[in-house]
C-alpha cells in the first residue's frame, strides 16, 4: 500500500490498535491504579518495562494519543501533557541544567517569553535573537549553548522563523532543536523535515480544534544523537538512545512535575484531531480572504498573515508550509478604538485562544501581551493598536460581512 494520506493515518489510528470489541475509538480508562495479578509485573513496570502502574505517568488513553500524535509529526516516540505550556516546561527543565544556555526566538507567546525569566532565575542562560534571521541566531551561539528553540509562525505578528537553516546549524553544532509547531500544526508543516530534534504543540488549538480540553505533546524526530548530550541522567542511558531524551521528558515532566493530561482531555483531543485537515483547510480559505479585505481597507494599517506577498517572510512560508495558517493580526489606524470595533462584530467572540472552530478575536497590547510592557511589545512588533484574530471555520461570506459592518 502507498503512503496513507495526513487524515487518513489519523482516523484509523486507534482502530488499527486492535481494540476491543472492534472499536474505532480508543476507550477512556478512568482507572488512576493499575492492578497486577501477579506482582512481578508491577515490579516490571517501575523497572522501566511497558505497562500502567499509575495514571500520573500513562494510561491506555494517553498512550492511543501518544501514538496519533506520533504518527502526525512522523517521530520515533511522543509524550503527551497537561497543556502546551507544561510540555515546554517539561522540555525545558528535564534537558537543560543551572549553567547551560538556550537560544530563543524573541518572537514568542508571551507565555512562553515569561517561562524564559523564570528559566533565568534557575541559573539557566537565555539569548533572544532575531529567529527570521540565521546570521543573528549563529551569533548567540556559546561554549554552553545546548539547546535552540523556535516557533513556526509567532504569535501575533506572524514572523518565520529561518527554520531549515537554523536546522542545518542545530546539527553543525550538536544541539537540541526544539519546535514549537503548534500555530502551523503537523499538517501544515512536517518539522522533521527541517532536522528538528523534538516537536512541541499545544494539542489545545488546531489538533483538537474545538476549544474543549487543553494538552500538549512533545514528539522526538528522532534525528538528535543523545548518546552525546551530556545531560541525560545515567539512570536513562540503556535500551534504545533514540528513546533516552523523550524518556527522561515523560519521567520528569509526568512523574516528577505532575504535568500529565487526563483520559477524557485525552479522549476529545483524539476525536477532534480526526478533522483537523478539513477544519484548517476551510480556515485558510477564510483567513485569506479576511486578509486581503483588511488589507484595502481604510480603516487598517497593516495586516500580519504569511499568505500575503508583501509578509516579509511570504516566499519563505510558501516553500516550507502547505498552507499559511489561521493565526491573522491586523493595526486599525489611528483613531479607531479597538474595543469600538470588537464590540460591533456579532459573530467574532471577543476571546483568548487559537484553533477553535468559531472566529475569536482581542486586542493585544491590554490583554495577552500587557504584563510586557511598551519596550518589550515595540521589540516584539506589536503595536498598541494590534488586533489579533483566530480565524474558524464560518462560512467566508458571513465572516467577511461581519468585519465589512464592524469596520462600516
Amino acid at each position: 500500500m502507498t503512503a496513507l494520506g495526513f487524515t487518513t493515518k489519523i482516523v484509523h489510528s486507534d482502530h488499527q490498535l486492535g481494540l476491543e470489541a472492534g472499536a474505532v475509538h480508543a476507550p477512556i480508562h478512568n482507572s488512576v491504579p493499575y492492578g497486577f495479578k501477579d506482582v512481578q509485573g508491577l515490579i516490571d513496570v517501575f523497572q522501566g518495562q511497558p505497562g500502567h502502574a499509575y495514571a500520573r505517568s500513562s494510561t491506555p488513553t494517553l498512550d492511543a494519543l501518544c501514538k496519533k500524535i506520533q504518527k502526525m509529526d512522523n517521530g520515533v516516540a511522543t509524550a503527551v501533557f497537561s497543556c502546551g505550556m507544561s510540555a515546554i516546561v517539561a522540555t525545558f527543565l528535564t534537558l537543560l541544567k543551572s549553567g547551560d544556555h538556550l537560544i530563543c526566538s524573541r518572537f514568542l507567546f508571551g507565555n512562553t517569553t515569561s517561562l524564559l525569566g523564570t528559566l533565568e532565575g534557575y541559573g539557566i542562560e537565555v539569548t533572544l535573537v532575531d529567529a527570521t534571521d540565521i546570521a543573528d541566531v549563529s551569533a548567540a551561539l556559546k561554549a554552553n549553548t545546548k539547546m535552540v528553540f523556535v516557533e513556526t509562525i509567532a504569535n501575533p505578528v506572524t514572523q518565520i522563523s529561518a527554520l531549515d537553516e537554523i536546522g542545518e546549524f542545530c546539527e553543525e553544532n550538536e544541539l537540541v532543536y526544539v519546535i514549537d509547531n503548534t500555530i502551523t500544526s503537523s499538517y501544515l508543516f512536517d518539522a522533521k523535515d527541517v532536522k528538528a530534534s523534538l516537536i512541541v504543540t499545544s494539542l489545545s488549538k488546531y489538533v483538537a480544534g474545538h476549544g474543549n480540553a487543553l494538552g500538549g505533546s512533545v514528539t522526538d524526530t528522532g534525528l538528535f544523537n543523545w548518546e552525546k548530550y551530556p545531560n541525560i541522567y545515567e539512570g536513562y542511558r540503556k535500551g534504545d538512545s533514540n528513546l533516552w531524551g523523550i524518556s527522561q521528558i515523560k519521567k520528569k515532566g509526568l512523574r516528577d512535575m505532575g504535568a500529565c493530561l487526563s483520559s477524557q482531555g485525552a479522549h476529545l483531543i483524539s476525536v477532534g484531531s480526526e478533522t483537523m485537515e478539513l477544519r484548517m483547510e476551510r480556515q485558510a480559505v477564510n483567513s485569506m480572504a479576511l486578509a486581503e479585505l483588511l488589507q484595502a481597507h481604510p480603516k487598517v494599517a497593516k495586516v500580519y498573515y504569511p499568505g500575503l506577498s508583501d509578509h516579509p517572510q511570504h516566499q519563505r512560508a510558501k516553500s516550507l508550509f502547505s498552507g499559511f495558517g489561521a493565526l491573522l493580526s491586523f493595526d486599525l489606524v489611528d483613531g479607531v478604538d479597538c474595543c469600538e470595533f470588537l464590540n460591533k462584530l456579532n459573530l467574532v467572540i471577543s476571546a483568548t485562544h487559537l484553533g477553535d472552530n468559531r472566529t475569536l478575536a482581542l486586542p493585544v497590547a491590554p490583554t495577552i501581551y500587557f504584563e510586557m510592557g511598551l519596550k518589550l511589545r515595540q521589540e516584539m512588533g506589536i503595536s498598541e493598536n494590534m488586533i489579533r484574530c483566530s480565524i474558524g471555520i464560518e462560512n467566508t461570506a458571513d465572516l467577511i460581512a461581519d468585519f465589512e459592518q464592524a469596520l462600516g
